[in-house]
């Protein structure tokens, strides 16, 4: 028995030694030596696995499907652990093999692969044989070309029946049965119908590349193209547009108490309510069933409102919502404990002290805090009166995310909705309205429903912290008193531009961490700190986006691994492209001392 089960565990050993060199294969930085980043001490390891993993209502597929899914090379999506698309490896994820940000969700007694926002706010850059792991960070990953793989599996599955076979072995195990297998094909065309059609409305071509997406439209797309149609598949295609305005991903510490959010600031944010709708948001763009409907009768719960004849079309936002308030409301709480990574490497103390009075400068004098990048005092929120103000100004930067924002679609099961005494959010929609409206509509909706749908418990966080009259709220006026108190802070959730007056704004954050969050510009067009401080004309016309990063220059390194994209930033002749590297000329006229300080200034931060 000895001898057996020192062969066994001879063997385990060698298959995991295997296992690891795979990965390594497929992602030459998972071999480096691992580190992570001091982040404070209020970002402890078990906050970490939990944002590694955390539910917040993600519903891509059936969990089965995915681990049976295979690419053309007859590979397992799941072998190398997304590791060719980026993704990082979770060694505590409750589903073994999969990465940080991706999870096997239950759901009903059923199990679901799913996503959290770590997958696309954590990063890993690769400096002298050792990767830094950066929580928080903009994600180095290929978000499209992995969405992009799925629906090409899934079209083989479906067109070649050796394929469907295999799969369907492996999704309902043994040797099953015809009537099995009419019933999972079904499945998996109705799945891939809205799906299939997201995916091939949605992406461009050239695609968005290592660490850029463009969230905004797969967001507008999937709730206004996939959700509230009036037919039984709910898809209205005409509401699917390219989704060719690309953007970084935004680093998430400090993220929680800006006074403005998203990179044109068009979402008010800065407390835990604010939050909540920022992450409803997130969720519906990454496949959180959404599912709205009209009410034929008021709610019980409502009755006393139906005091008027006039009033709107009413809505259930939730039903049959995947949304995870619990899973949502402790995600907020973790983002507020990440803090800015502070820089491992040794500083030039002084350097960082000539580039810290640099920075302070006006910035007409080649300076970056004043009315900018520095830390003032924003606008007080219903949960928190010390928000940090967001300034939004047009520094000529790229413009074409705000073609986006004009857009608008047919509003479908939405036509004529509107939340009852709830002003300030552009309702009752009509026939056709702006996408930026029905997604305020719906956000706001589910958040301001949720007490009377999952019950007033789940709103504790925020009841105890914002609320304080809920304590001694009788339970059949807490609902109202809460739904009152978010009301009043979500009415103007949405900042909306016009198509005559976009008011071409992008957000300056505070630059704490920004060491860690290359490429710069909102549209990562530029790799490092230092072709920042270059005028648009001399910034790297095409340059590798990938893990590998200079400490010198502050940025990514010239030369990448195998894992990389190419990024063809267009000229200021081409402002509206998605790819220009134009604008934000501060600080280009400095001397060559002066940029050297200003660099090690802001690695310090």
């Amino acid at each position: 028995m000895i001898a057996k089960n020192s062969l066994r565990a001879s063997l385990t050993m060698r298959l995991a030694g295997l296992a690891l060199l795979a990965l390594a294969a497929a992602n030459p930085s998972s071999a480096a030596e691992l580190k992570y980043a001091d982040q404070g001490a209020r970002w402890t390891p078990p906050d970490r696995d939990d944002f590694y993993s955390l539910d917040q209502g993600a519903r891509i597929m059936p969990f089965s499907w995915f681990k049976a899914l295979r690419h053309p090379d007859g590979k397992h999506f799941v072998d190398d652990g997304l590791t060719r698309y980026g993704y990082l490896p979770n060694p505590n994820s409750p589903a073994p093999g999969l990465p940080v940000g991706f999870l096997a969700a239950s759901d009903n007694g059923a199990r679901f692969l799913s996503m959290t926002c770590s997958a696309c706010h954590t990063r890993q850059i690769d400096v002298n044989g050792v990767s830094w792991r950066i929580d928080g960070g903009p994600a180095l990953s290929d978000f499209q070309t992995l969405l992009a793989d799925i629906d090409t599996a899934f079209q083989t599955l479906l067109t070649d029946q050796a394929a469907f076979n295999a799969f369907a072995k492996e999704v309902l195990g043994g040797d099953p049965n015809e009537s099995a297998l009419r019933k999972l094909r079904s499945d998996v065309e109705v799945w891939f119908q809205p799906y299939d059609v997201l995916m091939r409305k949605s992406l461009p071509k050239p695609g968005w590349g290592v660490a850029r997406a463009d969230a905004v439209s797969m967001i507008f797309n999937r709730v206004a193209g996939l959700d509230i149609g009036t037919t039984s598949s709910r898809i209205i295609e005409q509401n699917i547009a390219l989704a060719d305005a690309p953007v970084r991903y935004p680093f998430l510490w400090n993220a929680a108490i800006q006074d403005m959010t998203q990179w044109p600031g068009f979402a008010e944010n800065g407390d835990d309510i604010l939050g909540l709708a920022r992450n409803v948001g997130e969720v519906y763009g990454v496949f959180g069933v959404y599912r709205p409907t009209p009410l034929i009768s008021v709610l019980p719960q409502l009755a006393r409102f139906n005091s008027s004849s006039q009033l709107p079309k009413l809505i259930n936002f939730l039903n049959d919502s995947s949304l995870n308030y619990p899973g949502l409301m402790r995600l907020e709480t973790l983002i507020q404990q990440i803090g800015p990574p502070k820089w491992p490497w040794a500083l030039n103390q002084e350097l960082v002290a000539k580039g810290d009075e640099i920075f302070h400068r006006d910035p007409k004098q080649g300076g970056c805090a004043k009315g900018c990048h520095e830390i003032a005092k924003g606008t007080p929120r219903l949960c928190n009166v010390n928000t940090w103000k967001t300034p939004l100004q047009d520094v000529g930067t790229d413009s074409r995310e705000y073609k986006v924002l004009v857009r608008e679609a047919d509003t479908g099961v939405l036509n004529g909705a509107a939340i009852p005494f709830v002003p300030g959010i552009d309702t009752p929609l009509k026939p056709k309205d702006k996408i930026i409206s029905i997604l305020g509509l719906s956000v706001i909706g589910s958040i301001i429903e949720a007490p009377l749908h999952f019950g007033i418990d789940v709103f504790k966080p925020i009841v105890e912290q914002c609320i304080p009259e809920s304590r001694v709220a009788r339970a059949d006026t807490a609902a109202t008193l809460i739904s009152a108190k978010l009301s009043a802070d979500l009415k103007n959730l949405y900042r909306k531009p016009t198509a005559a007056q976009p008011s071409i704004v992008f957000e300056s954050r505070v630059m704490q961490g920004i060491w860690a969050a290359a490429p710069y510009l909102h549209n990562g067009s530029v790799p490092t700190l230092a072709d920042l401080l270059k005028k648009p004309a001399d910034r790297p016309a095409a340059f590798k986006v990938g893990p590998a990063y200079d400490i010198e220059n502050v940025g990514l390194a010239k030369e990448q691994g195998s894992f990389s994209s190419t990024y063809n930033a267009d000229d200021c002749s081409k402002r509206d492209s998605g790819n220009s590297r134009c604008g934000h000329d501060f600080g280009t006229s400095l001397s060559d001392p002066e940029k050297k300080a200003l660099l090690e200034y802001l690695k310090s931060l």
